[in-house]
């Protein structure tokens, strides 16, 4: 049986590239990882790619002259690579999603979207920006990336309790806790061939 085969994209220190690892690692995550694309020669991350023997290429975007250039360098490296999904796993560079990988593209946003997401609502903003609302529940989204802010459709959701002395450390801590899971069987259904997407709308068939 052919391995479903995903190319993550990192800009930094790679906690969810990680997490990614250990999971397939653990036998709990069945894809291949083919792939590790990163915006910065320093990224944390090409040293766990590098120990996990997963091949790495350093695309940085001062090399190209407009967005679309620099796109096109990505997805031509995720086309060779025979990457049937390219995993965000805190890529902190705005793209063009070509059409050859609509719906093929995912994301993961510490929130739960459509609330505290779009442009600038990134890392600890997002956790300082629900704590100034008041909210009571915050939590991650896994969503198809498309070519606006944290907009494609909505895969798995993950929710969790916002306390009356958290700080946005202690709230991103739990959210990242929900992002490792979250994350993780959103790629399962995927690989699996259980999503559907109809519109806005996700459908999960029956396992």
């Amino acid at each position: 049986m052919t391995p479903f085969r995903i190319a993550v994209l990192i800009s930094s220190g790679g906690t969810t590239l990680r997490n990614l690892i250990e999971k397939i690692g653990a036998g709990q995550l069945p894809v291949e990882l083919a792939l590790v694309v990163s915006s910065s020669p320093i990224a944390r991350g090409l040293q766990f790619a590098a120990d996990a023997g997963i091949p790495c290429v350093v695309i940085e975007r001062k090399s190209f002259a407009s967005q679309d250039d620099f796109s096109r360098a990505i997805f031509d490296h995720c086309r060779r690579a025979g990457a049937n999904l390219v995993v965000m796993g805190g890529f902190l560079k705005r793209i063009t999603i070509p059409e050859d990988f609509a719906n093929r593209v995912v994301n993961i946003h510490p929130a739960l979207v459509p609330a505290f997401c779009g442009e600038g609502f990134y890392g600890h903003r997002v956790h300082e920006a629900v704590l100034e609302y008041g909210a009571k529940l915050s939590g991650c989204t896994v969503h198809f990336a498309d070519n606006q802010y944290d907009h494609g459709p909505v895969i798995v959701q993950r929710a969790v309790p916002v306390l009356d002395d958290d700080m946005p450390e202690t709230l991103a801590a739990r959210v990242f806790t929900a992002e490792c899971e979250a994350y993780p069987e959103a790629l399962r259904l995927i690989a699996a061939g259980r999503v559907t997407v109809e519109g806005r709308r996700v459908r999960i068939k029956p396992g």
